[in-house]
Parts: C-alpha cells; sequence; structure tokens
C-alpha cells in the first residue's frame, strides 16, 4: 500500500483481493460516507474522477470477479438493475420494500372492516375536523388534511403523516389516537422517535392537545411512555441485533415513529421486521429536512415513491368517503386531489399543508419555503430587506451580533432551578453547520465560552464548570441517557453534577465524572438539532461555497428550529449557494417499491 491509514476508502477497497472490484469498492465507501445507499452504475463521470484504480466497464463485472452477484446470491457486492450496492445494503433495502408491500397488501384486505368500525364513530369523528379560518388560504390550506391523515392511518396498515413545522403533525397523532380508543378502547400503542429528546417533545405536544379530551382518553395518552428506537425494540449490550425482531416482533396494535426523517436505513429495515402481522406502523416527519446522518434518505425517498411524490393524492371514491366526515365543503377534498391507484404508497402519504405556527406573510414561514424551493431570487430579496421583525440577516457574520445573541443565556446561568434553567437554555441556540474550521462547533463554542467567561458568567480554565452545557454524543443505556440529550452542569459540594430533564418531565443528576461522550453545547450542529425547537436561533455558515455539506435542506432544518426569531449570519454568495444545492442521496427504494 502507497497511502496513508487515514485513506479509509482505499483501505476498504484493498480488504477485497481482486483488484477489478477496488475502482468500484472505492467509490461505493466513498458514497456511503455521504449517506448514498448504493451507487448507480450509470454513472461514468463518478467512476472515472478522482478514482485511484483502473475502471472497468459495469457490463464486465459480472465476468471478471467473483466477488459481485445477483439478488439473492451470498457475494459482497450485488447489482440489482443499474445500481451496485454492499450485500448488507442491498438486503436491508429488500427487506424495507417487501415488507412495505406486504403490509400495504394486508392493509387493504382489512380497510373494509376498519372503515365499519370508524363510521361507527362518525360524530366524534366529525366533532374532531377543522376549525381555522379560511381567509386568505389556498385551496390546498383550506382542505382538513390532519382529519384525512388520522383516518388514513386508522385504515392501512402502513401511512406516512408529513409536514413541516407547525403544521400539526403532533396534533394529527393525537386525532388519530381519540378515534382509536373509541374504536379500540385497548389497543396497545408504542411511541417513539430516533432521540430521547424528540420523544419527550412528542408526549408533551400530546399531553397539551389532549388536555381537553374525556377523562379515560386523557388518561390513557398520558399513561404512555415514549421511548427511543433502540429502546423500543429492544437494544441487547454487544451485539447489532434487537430483541424484538421477525421471529418475536412487538407486541402492539399500533407503532408511532416521530422524526422520521431521522431514521437510517438499517434501523428502518429493524424497525419493520419488528412490525407484526396486526401492528399498524406510522410514520410522522418533514420530508424536507435533513435525512439521517448514517446511509439512506428513507421518508423523502418513500415520499418520492408515491406517484413521483405527488402527495395527497386519492382515488375518487376514497376522497368522498373521508368527505364523509368532514361537515363543512369547503374543506373537503375537490377533484384536484383525484388520482388513479399507481403504486404500493399511493394514496397512503398525507402531507399536511397549513403552517399554525409561521403565518403565510410570517418572516420565518416565507424564508423556509423560499429556501426548500431553491428560489434564490426570493432569498436574496428577504436578504436586502432593511427590517424583518423574525429574521435577520447578517452577511459579515459581525462578532457583535454574536455576543449580543449569545448574552440569552445569562438567563439560565442565574437561574438556581435546575428545571428551569434548562427551560431557559432551550429557549436560545447557535447552530452551526460543520465541526471544524473558524465557524465551525469547536470554534464557536470556545469563542461564547471566551464572551461568557469575559462578563463574569463562567469561571476560566476547566473541562467541566458550573454551568456548562453538555450535549450527549453517545448512547448509554446503563444511565438512560442518549445521543442528543441535554444536561446543566452544577457544582454540588466539591462535586460535579449534571441535570437532565428525564422522559417523565423529572430532573435528574448524574456524577459528570461518569459521562466520558459528551460535548459544550452552547452551539450545536444543525443536525443535532433536528427534533428540537428553540424561540430563537442563530444559524452560522461556513464562509465559501466549497463546502459539500451546504445544501438547502440543511439551512431549512436550521432556520425552522426557530419559533420566534432567527439571525442568519451567512456570507450573501453562500447563502445563495446553499439554497440552490440539494440533498441527492442514491437509493432504489422509490425504483423498487414502484416496479
Amino acid at each position: 500500500m502507497n497511502h496513508t491509514l487515514t485513506d479509509v476508502h482505499r483501505m476498504f477497497a484493498e480488504c477485497f483481493p481482486e483488484p477489478e472490484i477496488h475502482a468500484y469498492a472505492w467509490l461505493l465507501s466513498r458514497r456511503q460516507a455521504e449517506g448514498h445507499v448504493c451507487i448507480g452504475l450509470d454513472e461514468p463521470m463518478a467512476l472515472q474522477t478522482e478514482n485511484p484504480y483502473p475502471v472497468s466497464t459495469p457490463e464486465d463485472l459480472m465476468t471478471i470477479t467473483r466477488l459481485v452477484g445477483r439478488p439473492g446470491e451470498q457475494k459482497p457486492f450485488i447489482i440489482d438493475g443499474d445500481r451496485l450496492y454492499l450485500h448488507r445494503h442491498h438486503r436491508y433495502e429488500t427487506r424495507i420494500v417487501d415488507r412495505i408491500r406486504n403490509m400495504t397488501i394486508n392493509g387493504a384486505a382489512r380497510a373494509a372492516e376498519r372503515r365499519a368500525m370508524l363510521e361507527a364513530q362518525a360524530g366524534l369523528i366529525r366533532s374532531l375536523g377543522a376549525y381555522y379560518a379560511l381567509e386568505g388560504l389556498s385551496d390546498a390550506e383550506r382542505i382538513d388534511w390532519q382529519l384525512v391523515a388520522a383516518l388514513n392511518a386508522l385504515t392501512d396498515d402502513f401511512s406516512i403523516i408529513t409536514g413541516g413545522p407547525g403544521t400539526g403533525k403532533t396534533t394529527t397523532l393525537a386525532k388519530l389516537l381519540r378515534i382509536l380508543y373509541a374504536c379500540q378502547p385497548e389497543a396497545r400503542v408504542a411511541l417513539a422517535a430516533p432521540t430521547g429528546k424528540a420523544a419527550m417533545r412528542m408526549l408533551e405536544s400530546l399531553k397539551r392537545t389532549a388536555s381537553t379530551y374525556p377523562d379515560d382518553v386523557r388518561q390513557r395518552i398520558e399513561a404512555l411512555k415514549p421511548s427511543t428506537l433502540h429502546r423500543l425494540l429492544g437494544w441487547q449490550k454487544g451485539t447489532v441485533e434487537f430483541k424484538y425482531n421477525a421471529g418475536r416482533p412487538l407486541e402492539f396494535d399500533f407503532v408511532v415513529i416521530d422524526e422520521a426523517s431521522m431514521v437510517d436505513l438499517p434501523m428502518f429495515s429493524k424497525l419493520l421486521d419488528a412490525c407484526g402481522e396486526r401492528t399498524r406502523l406510522v410514520l410522522l416527519g418533514d420530508k424536507d429536512q435533513l435525512a439521517s446522518v448514517e446511509a439512506g434518505s428513507l421518508l423523502g425517498d418513500l415520499c418520492l415513491a408515491s406517484d413521483g411524490g405527488d402527495l395527497n393524492g386519492f382515488e375518487p371514491a376514497t376522497a368522498g368517503w373521508f368527505n364523509g366526515f368532514i361537515t363543512a365543503p369547503a374543506r373537503q377534498i375537490t377533484a384536484a386531489h383525484h388520482r388513479d391507484k399507481t403504486g404500493p404508497l399511493s394514496g397512503r402519504i398525507v402531507e399536511l399543508r397549513l403552517s399554525h405556527r409561521f403565518r403565510a406573510q410570517g418572516d420565518i414561514g416565507r424564508i423556509s419555503r423560499a429556501i426548500i424551493a431553491g428560489d434564490v431570487d426570493a432569498v436574496k430579496a428577504m436578504a436586502d430587506e432593511v427590517s424583518n421583525p423574525e429574521v435577520t440577516f447578517d452577511t459579515s457574520a459581525d462578532e457583535a451580533q454574536l455576543e449580543a445573541f449569545i448574552m440569552g443565556y445569562e438567563s439560565y446561568i442565574k437561574e438556581p432551578d435546575p428545571k428551569m434553567a434548562m427551560e431557559k437554555l432551550n429557549q436560545l441556540r447557535v447552530l452551526v453547520a460543520v465541526r471544524e474550521g473558524p465557524r465551525g462547533l469547536h470554534a464557536v463554542n470556545r469563542r461564547i465560552e471566551q464572551m461568557l467567561q469575559s462578563r463574569g458568567l463562567l469561571p476560566k480554565g476547566a473541562e467541566f464548570y458550573h454551568n456548562r452545557p453538555v450535549i450527549v454524543t453517545q448512547n448509554n443505556y446503563e444511565l438512560d441517557l442518549f445521543n442528543g440529550d441535554v444536561g446543566i452542569t452544577r457544582k454540588v459540594g466539591e462535586r460535579f453534577r449534571v441535570w437532565f430533564e428525564g422522559q417523565d418531565g423529572q430532573m435528574r443528576d448524574v456524577p459528570a465524572a461518569s459521562l466520558s461522550h459528551c460535548e459544550t453545547v452552547f452551539a450545536m450542529t444543525i443536525h443535532k438539532s433536528q427534533g428540537s425547537e428553540f424561540d430563537q436561533v442563530l444559524v452560522l455558515l461556513p464562509e465559501g461555497t466549497d463546502t459539500p455539506i451546504l445544501t438547502r435542506e440543511l439551512l431549512y432544518t436550521g432556520v425552522t428550529r426557530a419559533k420566534k426569531k432567527v439571525l442568519l449570519q451567512a456570507g450573501i454568495d453562500t447563502l445563495l449557494h446553499t439554497t440552490e444545492q440539494r440533498v441527492r442521496r442514491i437509493s432504489g427504494v422509490q425504483q423498487r417499491l414502484s416496479r
């Protein structure tokens, strides 16, 4: 070998004894580090550019090496159509496609029985209809998609409810549970999310919505115990397998997964395996958010697999059945949303269209829509505006603007009560795109510490210090702490302890010395911020346009973490370049489901 030990893609490629596969293994390793599930064999430029190995033509792969096989063969690499996979990723994707097909077939077979149960609760269902004012709304926003989504999920075995911030995904879930418990009072329900924070937020939102429900329903909802996906499936120390699987399925009638855009390929495959033949699965999430850190972009792929991404389309008879529960004609599904069924996910995905958090004319709503649409002209126009009450653009990344923002942390630092301090800490956050560099995570956290130290708000010179905010970076099942959990360090006597909010909403503390995997969290990466909300965020992008991670999905995710105010620090060229770039992860899910 004539390369360094840090060249992991070459190290991976040269694990295989046949040199004919090295060019493909090298590119596959690179692509998977970027989140792709496979590579397209119709990408000759990708195979040639910077590839350190001679490239054989894709047509020759099956004949010149014994390491490549077809689906079903036990070979390290699998060719399926025009895509090349590692065997394990092809196996995961195959399980996902097959399981979803089976669930949609089973759901269709039970649809008539379930519709009859729902029709028996028609009065209740109609009472849960939308009541917001229709003035100024588009035709698509007028429709009561929340009620449609709840009914859709209750009639099928597999469904997706997607929508941007404030569109009411959790409110829709509350309506779903209200109806479910009326039809099946003893239904067993599981709530889960990729992170403990997201799981806890889901239950908090459900409790708020359910506070007006009858006591028996409210008590059932409050008794639900949301968990991480790892805990739901039964994490087992020392193995990548889980307690619950195809041979030992979950004992639930209904499984709901929030923040589904964060679920990667292997985890999604194992989740589907663990769903029993009578289990209904509902995915909640924002299809436009960042995909998982690991390989795959399942939520986005599945939404694209439904009629090419044309969501909210239903066969006329199905639309008519939904409309029977929507009392106001102006809120009913119109003929513009009638579609012929063309695939297994057709009519099984509902996108909530009306944001109740971001007004159509509000600045955060305007900028988030412009970003995800790739509308650079609209973004530039907003950046040129003199005054935006909700969104401030700082194209010079003024240090004084950063310092003024982070002085908001003074509130939690001076709060003695840990629970109140946590609430105040979570009112604001600095969000960065990258970990390294002058505008990266480590440098920005250090600058913030120095600013607060210069004001006498933090002590100097120690790794752990009084009021240090930390984020857990690796699951710790012994301490019941999970990747993404945020805590506040407090000195008790001569020792430091870190306070976390539990899934029951109660504060608990652990010795600081027991946290071997944690970081300071005045600033956090946009990836880590998924599943969180703050009153105010400062989004800081690196300089230049040569950072591959800068995409509209990243910027959209960062901006939409804010409920009230955004300060966006980025050069105008960087901002517009980021708005133009899209996340494009290669997988076969859409094509294979559409076959």
